[in-house]
């Protein structure tokens, strides 16, 4: 297997994990953001949790621009 489509597959895999670990992190605080609101006086709305979207989402389409550059570049060298 050649170097490129290496790491077009590493890639693609970082990309399904960052959307994953992304879930689980946006699901977390907003679930912690709804409990400090009502119980603990937190004075931001639940909401404000998916601006850790943000930097996942660019991680996300930088991953999958990667992989996709690399995988052209593999099926070039065949």
């Amino acid at each position: 297997m050649n170097k490129p489509k290496i790491i077009s597959r590493i890639f693609a895999t970082a990309a399904i994990l960052l959307s994953n670990v992304m879930c689980a992190v946006v699901a977390y605080s907003y679930c912690d953001m709804l409990y400090g609101g009502e119980f603990k006086g937190y004075s931001a709305p639940a909401w404000v949790a998916f601006f850790y979207a943000i930097p996942y989402a660019a991680a996300i389409i930088l991953c999958v621009i990667v992989a996709l550059v690399f995988n052209k570049k593999a099926k070039a060298h065949q």
